[in-house]
């Protein structure tokens, strides 16, 4: 099994309110210039959250919600110090009650 960190917050919040996308593009470009592989997901209304170890979790979080998920811990910390309005944690999958620790519940359009 693989550790998932993640910061959690509102859609309106992470999309809109905050430039997360200038923070995920600077974060890409730094990774292929380092030939690193990404290591870092945005997920919009994350499956995970499904799972009955974190009922709690989603119930502390506005919905619709969104993550961003890695497997690298200080990425996750350095965004929390950066967002500061989000929720932080840890899972760890694939497990029975988290099969797919990607998997989004949105509807494709």
């Amino acid at each position: 099994m693989t550790t998932y960190y993640y910061v959690l917050a509102s859609q309106k919040f992470l999309l809109e309110e905050e430039p997360l996308e200038e923070v995920l593009r600077e974060r890409t470009r730094d990774y292929q210039e380092k030939n690193k592989e990404i290591d870092f997901w945005l997920i919009k209304q994350p499956a995970f959250l499904e799972a009955s170890e974190l009922v709690a979790t989603k119930k502390q979080c506005p919905q619709p919600s969104v993550a961003i998920v890695s497997t690298n811990k200080e990425f996750i910390t350095w965004l929390k110090l950066r967002l500061e309005y989000v929720l932080t944690g840890a899972f760890e999958a694939p497990s029975e009650s988290i099969p797919d620790p990607l998997a989004s519940l949105a509807s494709v359009a």
